[in-house]
């Protein structure tokens, strides 16, 4: 089962990818990442890593496995969780990288628990919403959801990595589907991660 880390930041990063993307679609994605440092500031992963990283192996993702080489989809894996996690709206995101940036962020993004609705429900409502969303945000999702879900084992919480393999298996797996590399991989993932899971 392939990994993907990114712990030597943005620069590292961009320079590995000079024979992957062309110059414009590099270009873009340092205005992005500057934006998501910005937004993100000194947050922290739940294993303690700079936020960044988590953000940078989404994008490794998409790039180094997947082929994606399209500016958009990559700054919007950048920047998916600006608007979930920090102060950003989507009308900012979409007044700096545009419509169809904005339109992907917002499709990955959950939005706020309505009163009465539990964390679950609300987890769950969005997951299914997902279900309706283009291909360009579902390459997002998936490569948001390998980053965190490649080591699960690591989790600082045994019960809270055990209740998200369980989701995984049951919400996110059926929209790797139709995506043969994802497919592979979180197939791969299952089995290794199985003693993690009630639903293996």
């Amino acid at each position: 089962m392939q990994t993907f880390a990114v712990k030597d930041g943005w620069p590292a990063a961009r320079r590995r990818w000079t024979d992957r993307l062309p110059a414009d679609v590099l270009t873009a994605l340092d205005e992005a990442v500057e934006f998501a440092l910005l937004q993100h500031g000194d947050q922290k992963r739940p294993a303690g890593e700079p936020y960044l990283e988590h953000l940078l192996e989404a994008t490794s993702v998409l790039v180094d496995a997947v082929g994606v080489t399209d500016a958009d989809i990559l700054r919007a894996a950048v920047l998916h969780d600006v608007v979930e996690d920090t102060d950003c709206t989507l009308d900012q995101v979409r007044e700096r990288f545009g419509d169809r940036v904005a339109t992907l962020v917002d499709w990955v993004t959950k939005p706020p628990r309505d009163e009465g609705v539990s964390r679950e429900q609300a987890r769950a409502a969005y997951l299914e919403r997902l279900r309706g969303a283009p291909d360009e945000a579902i390459l997002v999702k998936l490569a948001d959801r390998l980053s965190n879900a490649q080591r699960l084992d690591t989790h600082p919480r045994r019960e809270k990595a055990g209740a998200y393999y369980d989701e995984t298996v049951r919400s996110v797996l059926p929209l790797a589907e139709p995506h043969p590399w994802f497919r592979d991989w979180f197939a791969a993932w299952r089995i290794a991660f199985a003693g993690l899971g009630a639903t293996g």
